[in-house]
């Protein structure tokens, strides 16, 4: 029985043969499906494609997500070399993430040199998906992030064929998956502020790129040249296909798009209606297992599932943040402003730089430093002016 949390147990994955992935795999398609088959692709695991079944009873989301993730990293090393070597294969991953991050990053920091690169490796692929165990996943059932993970199996990918991980590759892959999500969902007739939240929650998840006012009119704006194989399109149309699927709905537009897509793309018809009806009846068929699916619309309950616990956080922290925000009478001037007009560009940096200042004094705050934090900044503004309407007509007489 392997225990994914325990030290040793990359080793013992790789020690039991019946779990290694030795599937006949002759293609980039056959590969691909297998994998979409587990969920992977759709951020939410189901099974992990070895050859007897993998027991996953117990195991947390993020145990399932790093065995998922270490065996199709294998699944493309095994596609590639035909002959893999258990050993070959982790020198070749753990240089792979070293790549990948720059010097210094935390997954490195936690390695020692006296370590097998076994040990080394576990300890990156677990900082890789805890990563995700942001302040926006830990509301939002991982669907997202762990959706993401993929983009790590596609730069394996160019790294083992290449001999190299490409300049830039990672950062151009999240833009045009962002950008390719952004319109999915711009795209539909009825469009609601819970898709920009969906969108925000992409662009929070990626870890390579920064987005600030991330703009894209059409698909002839995305850069699509650089993609050199077809995991990373069918990879693309799926993640399209799962943002308009969001709404259960499939407007004459979306499909229409979805076409335009798959044309760019260079994919063939076939695939764009199959990719659609596997992603349907794998949601039809987990939906009761997957909380993001649970409700009729999962964007909007995210957002008052959020709000509940931001206000809670104002509510318990409402003395000591009296006493930062009357400090600091240029962010209670901007807050109350915020309630009855837009603030301008340099306004809304202002806000955000103080309004973080005041989160990093006060520790049950601080969530809003941590990765995706930032995303639920705009409740926080929202309902300060609400809860503490003494202390903004006090320092707006002043």
């Amino acid at each position: 029985m392997i225990n994914p949390s325990a030290q040793g147990w990359v080793d013992k994955f790789f020690s039991k043969s019946h779990l290694l992935n030795t599937t006949n795999l002759y293609s980039n398609k056959d590969f691909y499906c297998k994998t979409r088959e587990t969920g992977f692709i759709y951020g939410h695991v189901v099974s992990i494609n070895t050859r007897e079944p993998l027991l996953m009873n117990g195991w947390t989301s993020e145990e399932v997500s790093k065995v998922a993730l270490v065996n199709t990293l294998f699944g493309i090393y095994q596609l590639i070399e035909k002959n893999p070597e258990k050993s070959k294969f982790i020198d070749l991953a753990f240089d792979f993430y070293n790549l990948m991050h720059p010097k210094g990053f935390s997954f490195f920091k936690k390695i020692l040199p006296s370590e097998s690169k076994a040990i080394q490796l576990e300890k990156i692929i677990d900082s890789r998906v805890q990563t995700n165990d942001n302040i926006v996943s830990k509301n939002f059932s991982h669907i997202v992030t762990n959706a993401l993970l993929f983009i790590d199996v596609l730069a394996f990918y160019n790294f083992l064929t290449k001999g190299e991980l490409t300049k830039d590759y990672v950062q151009k892959l999240e833009e045009i998956i962002v950008g390719v999500v952004t319109l999915s969902l711009t795209i539909k007739s009825n469009k609601s502020h819970y898709d920009d939240l969906l969108i925000k929650l992409f662009e929070t998840s990626v870890r390579y790129t920064k987005f600030s006012g991330f703009k894209i009119s059409d698909l002839n704006a995305l850069n699509f040249s650089f993609l050199e194989n077809d995991l990373e399109k069918f990879y693309l149309m799926d993640l399209a296909g799962m943002a308009i699927w969001s709404d259960e709905k499939m407007e004459k537009n979306e499909v229409a798009f979805l076409y335009d897509l798959g044309s760019i793309l260079k994919l063939e018809h076939f695939y764009i209606i199959e990719s659609l009806t596997v992603i349907d009846e794998f949601i039809k068929k987990y939906r009761n297992d997957i909380p993001y699916f649970n409700y009729s619309n999962p964007i909007k309950h995210f957002y008052d599932q959020t709000t509940q616990s931001v206000v809670m956080l104002i509510t318990r922290n409402k003395k000591r943040l009296l006493k930062e925000l009357t400090e600091s009478k240029d962010l209670v001037k901007l807050l109350a402003a915020s309630t009855t007009r837009e603030l301008d560009t340099n306004e809304k940096k202002r806000m955000k730089k103080q309004l973080l200042d005041v989160c990093k004094t006060i520790p049950s705050l601080t969530i809003f430093l941590l990765p995706g934090g930032s995303l639920l900044l705009p409740i926080l503004i929202k309902f300060i002016p609400q809860m503490l309407p003494s202390a903004f007509n006090e320092n707006l007489d002043q």
